[in-house]
């Protein structure tokens, strides 16, 4: 599953549905229980009808099959993938807040500052 950003460019993926990988080979973070984190256990969004949505409610990524949400890009060709770093281990996850109504906008944040943990 490949994840492309506001302007159709292939930013992460995910060979497992679960971790995500950009395409140097970085462990970014992982989906769980249609959530979004960072291996230091930070909440970061969520994950609904295939679209990444921000803790504040707005679109971030989508994948291939995404529906809903702001008008998609046309999508580019992924890069090749990197050979893959070892997942850091998953810490103590936070609580994760009750996810707000999605916006349907896009988000300002880009892939570094959310895979952070903005």
């Amino acid at each position: 599953m490949v994840f492309y950003d506001k302007e159709g460019n292939p930013c992460c993926y995910s060979d497992d549905f679960v971790h995500i990988y950009s395409y140097e080979g970085d462990a970014l973070g992982y989906l769980q229980d249609d959530k979004v984190w960072n291996y230091d256990g930070r909440y970061l969004g969520q994950f609904q009808n295939n679209w990444v949505i921000d803790k504040f409610g707005y679109y971030l990524f989508f994948t291939e099959n995404a529906i809903g949400g702001p008008l998609k890009p046309l999508r580019r060709l992924a890069p090749l993938k990197s050979l893959k770093e070892l997942r850091p281990l998953k810490s103590l996850r936070e609580l994760a807040p009750l996810p707000p109504l999605p916006i349907c906008d896009w988000s300002d944040l880009d892939i570094d500052s959310f895979f952070v943990g903005y």
